[in-house]
């Protein structure tokens, strides 16, 4: 990733991501039988109040309250909408390192891209892997 792509994230505040292992390390240091991360500094059990407190967010009580009602948006939202909607993580992680954040004009979509990856991966993850209307409140 780019340093201005991580200057960015680190600006939305989940600076703290920079320092988690790659995903292939991460899922295989991962035991799932006991709930817990095998690290080189030992075990941890994963709650999500210890992930929130690591990338510095709050994980307790309804994070996402709201979802975005696509008849009360405006136009240019609904094209926003229309472009996230049903995407996958995969789909949004190949958006997300393709897309170049050199002109203004491409940082906004940049986070928004970001922060729908992160909310699917990390904090509100939902049985069927595609964003939803309960993922898009925070990108408007």
């Amino acid at each position: 990733m780019s340093e201005a792509k991580k200057a960015i994230i680190r600006e939305l505040g989940f600076g703290g991501l920079m320092h988690i292992l790659p995903t292939n390390e991460l899922a295989n240091s991962f035991n799932l039988d006991k709930n817990k991360l095998d690290t080189r500094h030992g075990s941890l059990k994963i709650k999500p109040k210890k992930i929130g407190a690591t990338l510095g967010l709050n994980a307790s009580g309804d994070l996402f309250p709201e979802k975005v009602n696509f008849k009360e948006l405006f136009e240019e939202n609904k094209e926003i909408f229309r472009r996230f909607q049903g995407k996958t993580l995969k789909n949004l992680g190949d958006q997300m390192m393709d897309i170049g954040v050199d002109n203004i004009q491409d940082r906004p979509m940049f986070k928004r891209i970001f922060i729908l990856y992160i909310q699917m991966a990390f904090l509100l993850p939902t049985m069927i892997n595609k964003g939803s209307p309960v993922h898009m409140a925070p990108i408007f």
